[in-house]
């Protein structure tokens, strides 16, 4: 490969470099689609908790997903005053299906995340083996203690003769209500049943003590907690210059994100030039400084051994010019 072919793929890279800087220097987006982006969440690197680093993710189309061991799920809403999410899984039994079940996942968690799932969702299991599965109706008292009654699948469930949105859905079909107390536990119901659904509690009005104040809707209620520190406060308080709580992506330290770049309090009244980082969301400008002096002078030693004539090949992954 000629020196011009050089010239040409290291000014590639070096500008890369400066845009993937100048994307750090944005801060913090808050929203993805309709969908509001608050602490602990953020979904470019560096902001939010570092607990929930890359859990969530936007798509270039507005789509907000969040990432677990099982797979990718679309987020229907995000609730930070009652903290939990509300995710979809498109393999899940729905109403359009009927008396036809396609292969589905059990969905998972990780454990050595904040999240958890909530007690308000209840799971529906289809057409399951009675040699391997206990299907029976449930005593009225499991009402009261549910711990009694964990073993069997409720056969007589309310949802199982109410389905959300679709009572008559299933006409030749059995159905059976079960919260599964581990992921395993989900596994091997889904190894005996067809297929399975999540339905969660969703609450109405401003009161919870009315019996109709809940109505069943599909989908799964995530809960998380909400990590609070005085740093993050103190960085978020108005009077102190109503900045973004984040964290430095190479040590995970508690950063607070200013317009100016980044401190380790609060914005205002702070030296904040002291405290600039590059690598981290609200990123220097003294970075894209020096990668641009780099490129300069690393381009004039270059374009003295250029030959006018040389070809151009810099888009062509080779294994002169491969970069990784």
């Amino acid at each position: 490969m000629d020196s011009f072919t050089s010239f040409l793929c290291l000014c590639s890279i070096i500008f890369q470099s400066i845009s993937l800087i100048e994307a750090q220097a944005s801060l913090c987006r808050t929203t993805c689609g309709d969908i509001p982006i608050n602490y602990p969440f953020g979904i470019d690197d560096g902001c939010g908790s570092p607990y929930y680093r890359h859990m969530l993710v936007c798509s270039n189309l507005g789509n907000l997903y969040l990432r677990t061991p099982s797979g990718r799920y679309p987020v229907h809403s995000i609730s930070y005053s009652d903290p939990h999410i509300l995710v979809t899984d498109p393999l899940m039994w729905n109403c359009r299906d009927g008396d036809h079940f396609r292969p589905t996942r059990p969905f998972s968690l990780d454990t050595s995340t904040p999240f958890t799932l909530s007690s308000q969702n209840d799971y529906l299991f289809f057409n399951c083996s009675e040699d391997y599965v206990i299907v029976e109706p449930k005593p009225v008292f499991c009402e009261r203690f549910p711990d009694r009654c964990d073993s069997s699948c409720d056969s007589a469930s309310y949802l199982c003769r109410h389905l959300p949105e679709c009572a008559d859905a299933l006409s030749a079909s059995s159905c059976c209500s079960y919260y599964p107390k581990a992921t395993e536990s989900l596994r091997l119901m889904l190894r005996y049943c067809a297929s399975y659904t999540s339905v969660y509690w969703k609450t109405i009005g401003s009161t919870t003590n009315s019996p109709y104040s809940q109505v069943p809707e599909y989908g799964i209620r995530v809960d998380f907690d909400v990590p609070v520190t005085t740093r993050c406060l103190q960085c978020q308080d108005p009077s102190k210059g109503s900045g973004t709580c984040g964290f430095d992506t190479q040590t995970h330290n508690f950063l607070c994100l200013c317009k100016e770049g980044n401190v380790t309090s609060y914005c205002k009244g702070h030296d904040i030039s002291k405290h600039k980082r590059a690598g981290v969301i609200a990123g220097t400008v003294t970075g894209i400084s020096a990668a641009g002096a780099i490129g300069i002078g690393i381009g004039i030693w270059v374009l003295k051994k250029v030959r006018a004539e040389a070809p151009v090949t810099c888009g062509v992954q080779s294994n002169e010019n491969r970069v990784f």
